[in-house]
């Protein structure tokens, strides 16, 4: 298992935050039929959890499957040694909303590091089998999602191995749609605390 140097706590902590704030007021899966959970063929959806994650899942929670990947037989920094969680879920009509894990929480963004090495939130525009209504419509996401996303990663970012992961699928775009911070001088006070 990959090593990470965020605490559980930490984890719960952003966790709580991005269940305060969602992409839009209302559960966007209504609109597509979450499109993101469900491929066209009707096989579930699966994501690897960022290092420590598992931290905050329980295994034997039947509403996700788990699988444990060697990292070094798939596209992960070379600084990623060891088993990695592979989670799928078992459908829409069986997900913990309050556990979804990070990468399902930050969608339709995703985190991109700048060749300055700023963090800046994108649009996750890459292939997908499936057509997000959010992104392909341009549909305005919540100021606070947006906020919680930028501070949620600058933390998770400080974490070596997540800054690679990071790092690397960044490096690997070609072009991107920045979204910018709603009030960039306003951060939130306790967001350094982590």
């Amino acid at each position: 298992m990959l090593k990470s140097t965020i605490l559980k706590s930490t984890y719960e902590e952003i966790y709580r935050r991005w269940d305060e704030h969602t992409p839009v007021p209302f559960d966007c899966g209504k609109i597509c039929g979450a499109a993101c959970c469900v491929t066209d063929g009707g096989q579930t959806m699966g994501i690897y959890l960022l290092p420590g994650e598992e931290k905050v899942h329980d295994k034997k929670d039947p509403w996700l499957s788990w699988s444990m990947d060697e990292a070094q037989d798939y596209d992960f920094p070379e600084a990623w040694r060891g088993k990695v969680p592979f989670v799928a879920c078992q459908g829409p009509a069986h997900c913990k909303r309050e556990k979804r894990p990070i990468q399902c929480r930050t969608f339709p963004l995703r985190p991109y590091l700048t060749r300055e090495d700023e963090l800046i939130m994108i649009y996750d525009e890459e292939a997908l089998p499936y057509a997000c209504p959010l992104i392909d419509n341009e549909v305005a996401l919540d100021e606070g999602f947006i906020r919680a996303c930028y501070e949620n990663w600058r933390i998770l970012i400080s974490d070596p191995l997540i800054r690679d992961i990071v790092k690397m699928d960044s490096e690997g775009l070609a072009e991107v749609t920045m979204v910018p911070l709603p009030v960039q001088a306003e951060r939130r006070e306790d967001a350094d605390r982590f």
